[in-house]
């Protein structure tokens, strides 16, 4: 058997009144002082520059990456060392990488 429920309100009511907005609004001041803003927020131009070289990406979506690309190789491995590091949970493959890492800096110095 089928009931239909009534479905609740995804979003919540304004915390705040239209005229409270309003008076907020009409409070504010007409130029912003930011010395901290990569632009002049006062200037269309500017901001419009800005904002030109922004890229949009939808939620979910992976931005740009942070780090230098990573080198993708094939290499093989003894199973006891990929069990060793498998055992450690996700991110084994980051645990391995920065343990050759670590391997390579201390050899380098010597």
């Amino acid at each position: 058997m089928v009931t239909n429920m009534k479905r609740e309100p995804t979003s919540k009511p304004l915390a705040f009144s239209k005229e409270q907005m309003a008076a907020a609004i009409a409070a504010a001041p007409d130029r912003a002082n930011d010395p901290e803003c990569p632009y002049d927020p006062n200037d269309a131009a500017a901001v419009a520059a800005f904002w030109a070289k922004g890229n949009v990406r939808l939620p979910g979506q992976r931005g740009q990456q942070k780090r230098p690309t990573k080198v993708p190789v094939t290499v093989r491995y003894s199973p006891e060392v990929v069990e060793y590091f498998k055992a450690t949970g996700e991110g084994w493959q980051t645990r391995m990488n920065d343990a050759l890492r670590e391997y390579v800096e201390q050899h380098r110095a010597a």
